[in-house]
């Protein structure tokens, strides 16, 4: 009988990095993009304009970056860093997800300190954040609705899939539930179901 879990198996990266250079730039170049989260545009620079991942690939890794304690993001870089060179891929693109960022953080952090408590320039920094904040929301949601599309191949079809999305929006969104339980609750059960269609597929 065929392996269920081979029925998930995809073409892999169409490309892959050249080097670790090439890894660095390209990830601190996704850092310097992402205002609100890197995941807004992590799925269109990886996917679509490197080629590096398929759609459904990086689904899956998002989904196991999201599950493991710590930043998604960081997750992510760590696990697409190993996928092309080990280790020290992942070393590599966390430093570039990381290194810009922080710079630039602590540069702003400390001019703001220089403004004076209350003075105009003041407020008119914390109004472009919270302006910013709002296309930050735009972006996420926008990636939302196009990380959905490989759902369609789904083992579980697309109806069952956004009935589960739609509980696991009500457990976080409404019922206030920690989002360890949501995991460990809906991602259980969700795993469980996959592996039963994926049985009777191999069937």
């Amino acid at each position: 009988m065929p392996d269920p879990v081979a029925a998930l198996a995809d073409e892999g990266p169409r490309a892959a990095p050249a080097s670790l250079g090439e890894l660095f730039i390209a990830f601190t170049l996704l850092a310097l993009q992402g205002f609100g989260g890197v995941i807004a545009i992590a799925q269109r620079e990886l996917c679509e304009r490197r080629r590096w991942l398929t759609a459904k690939e990086f689904v899956e890794l998002l989904g196991t970056a999201q599950v493991l304690p710590g930043p998604n993001v960081c997750n992510l870089s760590l696990m697409i860093g190993d996928r092309f060179f080990g280790w020290r891929g992942a070393a590599v693109a966390l430093a570039g997800m990381m290194a810009a960022p922080l710079v630039l953080m602590l540069i702003l952090a400390w001019l703001i300190t220089l403004l004076p408590h209350g003075s105009t320039a003041n407020g008119l920094v914390r109004g472009a954040l919270t302006g910013i904040a709002a296309v930050a929301a735009g972006q996420i949601v926008g990636t939302v609705l196009r990380l959905a599309a490989p759902l369609k191949q789904h083992p579980l079809k697309l109806g069952p899939c956004l009935a589960l999305v739609a509980a696991a929006f009500g457990m976080m969104a409404w019922l206030h539930w920690p989002l360890v339980w949501v995991l460990l609750g809906l991602g259980t059960a969700t795993c469980l179901l996959t592996y039963a269609a994926l049985r009777r597929r191999a069937a």
